[in-house]
């Protein structure tokens, strides 16, 4: 497909999915588009995805019937409260009766932000869809027009329509500007310290954990070698009985002082223990984070090429409008017309990255919630 006259100019200078994808070197890694088409299959997705569809179509429900009223409803009503699980009142309840880690904690909070910015973008989806929807009808209408030099009364009526509706367009603001073009990169960094956080505490821990068995592996040499020492003495003082009558006080005392070691030793073992869990739930956390480091990033990307072409589409449209010419004006017919199920299939793309992005956080927080408490009780 190419692009015509001044149009090719106009048209953003983004590429298109497949071009981004093998820019970014993501398309020539192995089984990574396997993967995200394996994921679209599941059963988990799909009740996800249902799941958010009947919510939202409830919500556009209730805005068709109060669209008369002063306070229409809003189109997504805080998908997040009900897509989310574990719930976050759930969660706040487990780390205060539990002590979880504040590392811990703030993972949980990420992934809460994460899932109300995926809130904000779907807002923008579907806002897009109804602006989009003059445009739609645009293309509709020139279909019977665009063939003739002369119009008819009708025709001319047809014309007079298809302007109306690209001013209309082109003064529209852009749906996708709610998704500010500063929020991805600041959260991107705050979740790449979150992940350094998480990765060091949990270096920490290990080698504190290595250093304990290095001196658990000494300590039982010495306490092996004084068990033996002692038992040579008692054999000793066997045959002289005298001397282990007088010598009965300190042996007692060193019976003793062998027990308050094995106690001191059990008392370490079940902090190693707690040590351990918390390192596996650090890593938990780890993973988490990052894949939504990952998906954020990825619909970083996606918005903002959906936004560049908003935005391409309200420019042509605005110069059509001015113009006035026919010729420019089936220029823009044709290049609306090329380009729409391209558009609308982005749109779509988005919002399945969305669904998947609340499947993947979701099963962290799962995760997460049970390594915290099967391994406290």
């Amino acid at each position: 497909m190419t692009c015509t006259g001044w149009l090719c100019s106009l048209r953003p200078t983004t590429g298109g999915p497949r071009k981004e994808c093998e820019e970014d070197g993501l398309c020539k890694r192995p089984n990574v588009n396997e993967e995200y088409l394996e994921a679209f299959r599941t059963k988990s997705y799909i009740e996800i995805c249902n799941k958010a569809q009947g919510q939202l179509g409830k919500t556009s429900t209730k805005r068709l019937s109060s669209a008369s009223s002063s306070s229409p409803l809003p189109l997504c009503i805080q998908l997040t409260e009900y897509l989310l699980e574990p719930r976050q009142e759930i969660i706040a309840n487990m780390t205060q009766s539990l002590k979880v880690h504040h590392l811990l904690v703030d993972y949980f909070e990420a992934s809460l932000e994460a899932c109300r910015c995926c809130d904000t973008i779907l807002q923008a989806i579907h806002s897009m869809r109804l602006s989009y929807r003059r445009i739609t009808r645009v293309v509709k209408l020139s279909k019977t027009v665009l063939d003739y030099n002369d119009y008819d009364a009708n025709g001319l009526t047809h014309k007079d329509d298809i302007y109306r509706d690209l001013a209309s367009f082109a003064l529209q603001n852009n749906p996708l500007s709610i998704v500010s073009t500063t929020q991805f990169p600041d959260i991107h960094d705050r979740y790449m310290q979150l992940l350094h956080r998480l990765k060091s505490k949990r270096r920490e821990i290990r080698r504190k954990l290595t250093l304990k068995r290095v001196c658990k592996n000494i300590g039982g040499i010495v306490l092996l070698t004084s068990h033996s020492a002692v038992l040579i003495a008692l054999l000793v003082f066997s045959f002289h009985s005298i001397v282990g009558l007088v010598a009965a006080p300190s042996i007692v005392g060193g019976l003793v002082g062998l027990f308050m070691k094995k106690t001191k030793r059990a008392r370490e073992s079940l902090s190693t223990s707690s040590s351990e869990r918390l390192c596996e739930q650090l890593d938990v956390a780890a993973k988490g984070i990052y894949i939504l480091i990952n998906d954020l990033d990825t619909m970083n990307r996606m918005v903002k090429r959906l936004h560049d072409e908003v935005e391409h589409r309200k420019m042509i449209a605005d110069v059509c409008v001015r113009n006035g010419k026919c010729e420019i004006l089936k220029q823009v017919m044709r290049e609306f017309r090329e380009h729409e199920s391209s558009f609308l299939e982005q749109l779509e793309e988005l919002q399945e990255h969305i669904y998947l992005c609340f499947l993947t956080t979701n099963r962290s927080r799962r995760l997460l919630v049970q390594e915290i408490t099967e391994k406290n009780h």
